[in-house]
């Protein structure tokens, strides 16, 4: 009894661990799968589509440009600066504006308001006459109910402007030509750096022509912008092309060319920079909504927006115009020409291999199932030996053997 109990036992765990769940594999998620090439999109084949896109893009901001022109700030055009103290309420900033504009000066249709915190009124204005100060201290006075002599102002001049706007030009072209030179050495290849830059000047004259359409002031904010921007389109450059760089390493020794392996780097990095771009776009997006929506001007709205089209320009170039020129510039060298031409020669070698094969295939087994076997059936098997029959070589193998009686050795010749 204790020996059935027992087995009992055994053969109801053996039931259990068969019933028993296995273990469910790991989910494999889409980064991993573009990663290892399961699934990925050819952005290098469609680059014609990109660079259509960009160049409509590119057209519409010079446009913007050419048409609208930039909306300058007081530091690039010159102008004055009046700054005030006041209890900052919800009538500050259309009262002081009225103020100002009711004394109809020449030339100050662009007339700037803006406050400083909740404590200060701050008004822009084109040049001024010494009169015309006077005139504009005593307006905003009255307006917000304090002495002219409250007021403070300073006067920039078109001069000074002039020569910050060179400057800033000038930092700009040294900054792009020690990018081009840090991406040479770094990656020791020319198109690379030639790549990289034609993405920097995409994003740059696309973020300009926002400007110009939206008609945001250019402040100094904005350069501090734009040269934030061009930094990080700089860094997400530099990530794919160090992936393309790993991918290349023996690329004459592999079986791919060179686009199909930058294409491959960009699906491997993706998923990366769509991350890294949209956790940077969301505090700018915030910066750019409170500059625009709750302080209605200032400084937080002009380097808010630079960063944010910036952004997102610079994630777009870098996937979809630096990759795709890179492998363009380079699939025109000699040794890419001559790697991809072999690869072709290959590959045509092994469709007509294939090709053959698979024709040889299909003649052995037609062969074998239209094979027959011919044979003159004997009086035995109940047909007429005059009009033989013909049966297959199955039929012959399940038929019965059968051999003639052997006849006694008394009757046998000797």
């Amino acid at each position: 009894m204790m020996a059935t109990e027992k087995d009992t036992t055994v053969i109801a765990d053996e039931r259990e661990d068969a019933n028993a769940e296995l273990p469910k594999p790991a989910k494999v998620t889409l980064a991993h799968r573009l990663y290892t090439g399961q699934i990925s999109y050819d952005f290098v084949a469609h680059r014609r589509r990109w660079y259509i896109i960009s160049a409509i893009a590119l057209v519409a901001s010079l446009l913007a440009v050419l048409l609208n022109g930039l909306n300058m700030g007081i530091e690039f055009r010159g102008g004055v600066d009046f700054q005030a103290p006041v209890q900052v309420s919800a009538q500050t900033v259309p009262e002081v504006r009225d103020a100002v504009a009711s004394l109809g000066l020449a030339g100050q249709d662009d007339i700037t308001v803006t406050t400083m915190g909740d404590n200060k009124v701050r008004v822009q204005t084109k040049p001024l006459t010494p009169d015309e100060v006077v005139q504009v201290k005593k307006a905003i006075s009255g307006a917000i109910g304090i002495q002219p002599d409250d007021v403070t102002y300073t006067q920039i001049g078109a001069s000074w402007g002039q020569q910050i706007t060179t400057k800033a030009l000038i930092a700009l072209a040294v900054f792009l030509t020690l990018v081009m030179l840090l991406i040479w050495i770094y990656f020791r290849d020319f198109k690379m750096s030639i790549a990289a830059i034609i993405a920097l000047v995409h994003d740059l004259v696309i973020t300009v022509g926002v400007y110009a359409l939206i008609g945001f002031t250019v402040t100094p904010a904005t350069m501090i912008g734009v040269l934030t921007i061009l930094g990080y389109s700089l860094y997400d450059t530099v990530v794919v092309f160090d992936k393309i760089r790993e991918n290349t390493k023996d690329i004459l020794s592999s079986d791919r060319t060179y686009s199909q392996a930058a294409n491959a780097a960009v699906n491997q990095v993706l998923v990366r920079s769509l991350n890294t771009t949209i956790i940077g776009v969301l505090p700018v997006a915030a910066l750019l909504f409170t500059g625009w929506f709750v302080l209605g001007t200032g400084p937080l709205k002009d380097l808010g927006l630079a960063l944010f089209v910036g952004m997102i320009a610079g994630a777009y170039s870098s996937i979809f115009i630096a990759t795709p020129l890179l492998a363009q510039l380079r699939e025109r060298d000699a040794d890419m020409t001559e790697h991809r031409e072999h690869l072709e020669r290959k590959r045509a070698r092994a469709e007509v291999r294939a090709s053959a094969q698979s024709k040889t295939k299909a003649g052995s087994s037609g062969a074998a199932a239209t094979k027959k076997v011919a044979l003159e059936l004997d009086a035995t098997t109940g047909t007429d030996v005059a009009t033989p029959g013909l049966v297959d070589a199955k039929t012959v193998e399940q038929a019965a053997r059968q051999q003639r009686a052997r006849q006694p050795r008394s009757k046998r010749k000797h």
